[in-house]
């Protein structure tokens, strides 16, 4: 007897917990998770886009279609940030079952011209506040005896040095956000937390405005991607879904690349 594949995705009944979520990538994401079902705490700075988005997906699911959404207008970096999301998930849809974190800046210049303040806000950002969000959530789970999932937002760029591009404090921030990955994926494996990530090439985003807005940015994209273009918004669905989902039940300390090749060459 064949087994239907697409349950294995459904969110339905878990509550998901997603960072930057009033554009780009996080936008997409937020639209991905509800329409698979899970109840979503969706977080960001901007509270006016979060609502906007809030009310284009109840729009989307209908009042009695599952999938409720909860909007947390929060700087992850602030203290006591994490914590306030658990609460907010748990008050909310009493349970935090995946976290995906993907909150993150970008800053580009060579790294003679930097400053350390410039680089250590970008670390804070990318990586201290997954890794604050990634623990608070995983203590709770622990505490309450419940699997969970926790996905971080990488970049190939953590898979190798940007060259050209100049964008060291990105680069350090993903690598680091990987090996990261990798350590909480062993620590929390016998208790049943998963800790993966998800690598993104060129994708066209807020953060990637630059590159997308001049030939030459859109150039040098092409030529270095094996598959010859940047990648479509929807070519990350499938990918999300599998790590937050229990279609990756046997996967976790892994970093998926989504990159068009581009971390093949």
């Amino acid at each position: 007897m064949t087994e239907p594949a697409f349950p294995l995705f459904h969110l339905t009944e878990k509550v998901v917990i997603l960072t930057g979520a009033s554009s780009g990538l996080g936008r997409r994401f937020a639209r991905v998770l509800h329409g698979a079902g899970a109840d979503l705490v969706v977080a960001a700075r901007r509270a006016e886009r979060l609502e906007e988005l809030a009310t284009e997906l109840r729009a989307d699911r209908g009042p009695s279609a599952g999938g409720r959404i909860a909007t947390v207008a929060i700087d992850v970096t602030e203290p006591g940030a994490p914590g306030r999301l658990i609460d907010e998930a748990v008050s909310n849809f009493g349970a935090v079952d995946v976290v995906v974190n993907n909150a993150g800046v970008s800053r580009v210049l060579p790294a003679v011209d930097d400053t350390r303040d410039g680089f250590v806000d970008e670390l804070t950002i990318n990586l201290v506040a997954p890794y604050e969000i990634a623990r608070t959530a995983a203590r709770w789970m622990i505490e309450n005896e419940r699997s969970g999932a926790i996905v971080n937002v990488g970049s190939v760029m953590g898979l190798g040095g940007g060259g050209r591009l100049r964008a060291a404090g990105y680069a350090a921030s993903k690598g680091g956000l990987h090996n990261l990955t990798r350590e909480l994926a062993s620590q929390w494996a016998r208790k049943g937390i998963r800790v993966n990530a998800l690598a993104p090439g060129w994708f066209a985003s807020e953060m990637t405005d630059d590159m997308f807005g001049t030939e030459a940015g859109r150039s040098y994209i092409e030529s270095n991607t094996p598959l010859g273009r940047p990648g479509a918004s929807h070519e990350l669905d499938g990918a999300l879904l599998f790590l937050a989902s229990g279609a990756s039940s046997y996967v976790t300390g892994h970093v998926l690349a989504v990159d068009g090749g581009w971390s093949a060459i």
